[in-house]
């Protein structure tokens, strides 16, 4: 069976988020991409001792400056839509209050007919932690724990009920409740995640940083879903960050999903035969605009299908 194909939506500062979402949205599922997917990044801090990812020195991508938030972005995807699956990919749950992302994410998939894919993560930014003011960055495990427990009590059956750190709920009534459960992905990249993903998650989102690296991480998740006697397969998405460029990348350090539309098509076989459901392919940080986004997604997609993919 063909490895689903997933595109990402036009958030940051060189798009109309008005405009362009609901187009590149509309454009993308009549190509044939079968979900859409956002990102959070809640702030670009201007004077911060943190660099990307945490890694002193790195600095943050311009593309941060100022990008459209997720669930606003999604649901004016779901608007322009009928079919794609609307996903996160990664939302950072702690920065949000458990109840409150639990309700928008039952109201959205209500109203898209059970199209959303909770993609979640811990995020790393100190700097949008202090801003969000919810929980510590020290707590972001557990802080994850809770929403993901609040989200499928409060998407459960009536009455609700849930005691938890920052949510009490006392046999209560919520609605509206997701057309259908709604899956639960996570980024787990170290081995408490991991655990976390196997025991209390659907599935998992892992970033293409090269195919034999991904293989390996698989392979070490799935032994890990045996070893804790889970039963039910775990759901995959890739996330591949393209960066996409009319000529092909001659160097020999072209990163995995770097230069044309071949060389990131050759990048797409190889990851697609590791034997991952879906690949999301985010091209918004190396396109001018959503007429360029939407001219390389559509070929794109029709060079994969007529690679195998």
């Amino acid at each position: 069976m063909a490895t689903r194909l997933g595109l990402g939506l036009p958030q940051n500062k060189q798009y109309d988020i008005g405009r362009d979402v609901p187009d590149v949205a509309r454009a993308a599922e009549e190509m044939g991409y079968e979900s859409l997917w956002v990102y959070e990044r809640a702030l670009f801090p201007l004077a911060s001792s943190q660099g990307l990812y945490g890694i002193e020195g790195l600095p943050w991508p311009e593309g941060y400056r100022g990008v459209a938030e997720p669930l606003v972005t999604l649901t004016l995807a779901a608007a322009a839509t009928h079919r794609a699956r609307l996903g996160t990919s990664v939302l950072v749950a702690p920065l949000h209050m458990p109840f409150q992302l639990a309700k928008a994410l039952a109201t959205l998939d209500a109203a898209a007919g059970g199209r959303v894919v909770a993609g979640l993560g811990t995020g790393w930014s100190l700097d949008e932690y202090a801003a969000a003011a919810v929980r510590p960055f020290e707590e972001r495990g557990k802080a994850l724990d809770e929403v993901i427990d609040v989200c499928r009590a409060v998407w459960g059956a009536d009455p609700v009920s849930y005691e938890g750190t920052l949510t009490k709920i006392s046999s209560a009534a919520v609605a509206p409740k997701p057309a259908r459960p709604i899956p639960i992905l996570l980024a787990a990249t170290n081995k408490r995640a991991q655990r976390r993903l196997v025991d209390k998650a659907d599935g998992w989102l892992p970033v293409g940083l090269g195919a034999d690296r991904i293989a390996a991480q698989w392979r070490e998740l799935q032994d890990l879903a045996a070893e804790r006697g889970r039963a039910t397969p775990l759901q995959t998405v890739l996330r591949a960050n393209a960066s996409y460029s009319a000529k092909a990348y001659d160097g020999a350090d072209r990163a995995p999903f770097q230069g044309d539309v071949d060389q990131i098509v050759a990048d797409l076989v190889a990851h697609a035969a590791v034997g991952l459901d879906e690949i999301l392919i985010d091209l918004q940080t190396s396109t001018r605009d959503a007429e360029e986004l939407k001219d390389v997604a559509a070929a794109l997609i029709t060079t994969a299908r007529a690679a195998g993919v």
